[in-house]
C-alpha cells in the first residue's frame, strides 16, 4: 500500500508542472473566445495552430528549426571545449591563472551583444559570426564554474591521495574531475540556457539566413501574431528539450564515475 501511495504521490508530483502551462492556454482560449479584446494582438489558439501546422506542412519550420539548431549546438560544443579547457588550465595551475585570470575576468565583464559590432566587421553577417557569437556566450560559464569545481574540490579528497601516492594525473582524473563534476554540469547548463537565447539573438542582430529568430521577425514586420507566438512556443520547447538532455547526460555521467544521482 504504502508503495503505491508512494508511486501516486510521484506522479502527481511530475505533473504538477503541467498545470500553469494547460490554465494559460485554457485562458488565452477563453479570452479569444469570449471577444474580451478586439485587439489583432490576441489571436486565438486555433489560429496559432493552424500556423503550426502550414509551416510544418510546408517545410519552413524544418528549414528555420535545422538552421538554428545547427548553429546553437556548432557555438555551443565550440565554446565549451574551449571552455573545459580553459577552465581546467585555470584551475589546475596557479601559474596560469596568474598569467590568464586578469585578462579573463576583465574579458567576462564586457557584455555578450557588445562584441556584435566587431565581430559583424570580422566576420560578416552570415552563420560564421553567429557561431563565433554563440561560442563566446557558451564559453564564460563554462569556464567560471569548471575553474571553481577544480579549486574548491575537499582538502579531505586530495589528502586520501597523497596517502594512496597518486600521480598528478591520476589525482586529476580519479579525484579531481569526480569532484567537480557538480560545478562543470552547472556550467554546461548555463552554456546551454545563454547560448539558444543568443541563438535567437544573433538571428535578430545578424539577420542574414534562416532561423527561428527570423520566423520572429517575419511575424512581427507582417503584424501575423500567431507566427510570432508559434516562434515563441517553438523557442521555450527546444530550450526545455536541450535541458532534458543535458540531464540524461549528467546522471549517465554521474553513474559511470559511482556519484548517486539525485
Amino acid at each position: 500500500m504504502s508503495s503505491a501511495l508512494a508511486i501516486s504521490h510521484g506522479s502527481s508530483r511530475r505533473y504538477r508542472g503541467w498545470v500553469l502551462p494547460i490554465g494559460a492556454v485554457a485562458l488565452w482560449w477563453l479570452a479569444s473566445h469570449m471577444g474580451w479584446s478586439q485587439s489583432g494582438l490576441l489571436v486565438s489558439p486555433e489560429k496559432v495552430a493552424a500556423t503550426a501546422w502550414d509551416q510544418i506542412a510546408s517545410g519552413k519550420f524544418w528549414r528555420a528549426i535545422s538552421a538554428s539548431l545547427a548553429r546553437n549546438l556548432s557555438g555551443f560544443f565550440i565554446g565549451t571545449t574551449l571552455g573545459l579547457v580553459l577552465g581546467c588550465l585555470l584551475g589546475l595551475s596557479h601559474y596560469f591563472e596568474r598569467l590568464v585570470g586578469p585578462s579573463f575576468n576583465t574579458f567576462k565583464q564586457i557584455s555578450l551583444f557588445a562584441w556584435i559590432p566587431l565581430i559583424s566587421v570580422w566576420f560578416g553577417l552570415g552563420d560564421v559570426a553567429k557561431v563565433v557569437f554563440l561560442s563566446l556566450a557558451a564559453l564564460v560559464p563554462v569556464v567560471v564554474n569548471t575553474c571553481d569545481g577544480l579549486r574548491n574540490v575537499p582538502p579531505n579528497l586530495l589528502e586520501v591521495a597523497r596517502v594512496y601516492r597518486f600521480s598528478r594525473w591520476q589525482t586529476i582524473v580519479g579525484v579531481m574531475l569526480p569532484a567537480a563534476l557538480p560545478s562543470i554540469f552547472t556550467g554546461l547548463y548555463l552554456a546551454l540556457v545563454y547560448s539558444w537565447l543568443a541563438t535567437i539573438g544573433a538571428e535578430y542582430l545578424l539577420v542574414s539566413g534562416e532561423g527561428i529568430g527570423n520566423t520572429l521577425i517575419d511575424g512581427s514586420e507582417h503584424f501575423m501574431m500567431d507566427l510570432v507566438l508559434f516562434g515563441m512556443v517553438v523557442i521555450g520547447l527546444v530550450g526545455w528539450s536541450l535541458n532534458a538532455l543535458a540531464r540524461i547526460f549528467e546522471r549517465r555521467m554521474q553513474r559511470l564515475y559511482g556519484i548517486d544521482p539525485r
